[in-house]
């Protein structure tokens, strides 16, 4: 090995030595209690919209009322330095995870872990416009970027492709949820009441935002087969559009319920995940 490769096998072991360090470690644990606000936010949200009040029910929504709260600038700097330290360890797993497996099932791992880290930084983009001062309108930015993909022919196969493949991961955490297979990820819970409380939350919150999820891709398939970008309104469009349904309102304050047994189950997960 040349003198190259040995300075690169150096600077990527002491990646590997950092990202397992105890503080940071214990920073990335704190991205899941960031997401798992975030999702009691939008939860409790929906949940007033289910009984006739207003708001906005997606991340933007969510993370504006945050920021409203009594230190709520504080609380966003955090959120966003545990989303960012979540996603920085996530894309470590990419290089160092699962070294011992097959070839398919690292390369499994590996985009799980893109996929994952990805998903955790654009929640950290989030919360770090908003500590900036900035804010934004989730609803809105999805009907523009629809519309301009809309634009074109490759751009409207894109977001079918897209909303597509939102229905399937909301497939995938409904199924993740009945089947409480999601315990793989944990290390050993305490015993009795407490332990059978957080498998329920799981159960119930996995199953709640697949419906969300899988609501939220159909109305992008919707929005994209018939070139209305107006239908393309995001995770609050998505859930307000269960209200319009029969019996809509106990539709929505279901799932909106599942949404904060959901992110009370990210916190608790932050304690229990394996890391």
């Amino acid at each position: 090995m040349g003198e190259v490769g040995r300075k690169a096998t150096r600077a990527a072991n002491a990646a590997d030595d950092a990202t397992d360090s105890r503080g940071f470690i214990l920073a990335a644990r704190a991205g899941y209690v960031a997401s798992g606000l975030l999702h009691v936010m939008i939860g409790i949200i929906a949940v007033r919209v289910a009984t006739g009040g207003s708001g906005s029910a997606d991340q933007s929504g969510a993370v504006a009322a945050l920021a409203g709260s009594p230190g709520g600038t504080v609380l966003l700097w955090a959120c966003f330095l545990g989303c960012a330290a979540l996603a920085v360890f996530l894309l470590s797993e990419v290089f160092f995870g699962a070294t011992q497996q097959s070839d398919r099932e690292r390369l499994k791992h590996r985009l799980k872990m893109v996929g994952q880290a990805l998903a955790y930084g654009a929640i950290g983009a989030v919360f770090g416009t908003y500590a900036l001062g900035g804010s934004s309108d989730s609803s809105q930015s999805t009907q523009s970027m629809s519309a301009r993909l809309m634009a074109h022919p490759a751009g409207t196969v894109l977001l079918i492709a897209v909303g597509l493949g939102l229905v399937v991961a909301g497939a995938f955490f409904v199924h993740r949820g009945v089947t409480r297979s999601f315990r793989e990820n944990l290390t050993s819970l305490p015993p009795g009441t407490a332990g059978s409380a957080v498998v329920w939350l799981g159960t119930a919150g996995y199953a709640a935002k697949g419906i969300a999820l899988a609501v939220l891709g159909a109305l992008l398939v919707l929005a994209a087969v018939r070139s209305d970008p107006e239908q393309s309104t995001g995770l609050d469009g998505a859930l307000k559009s269960l209200q319009e349904q029969p019996f809509g309102a106990w539709i929505l304050g279901a799932v909106a319920l599942g949404l904060i047994c959901y992110g009370a189950f990210m916190v608790v997960r932050a304690k229990f995940q394996r890391m």
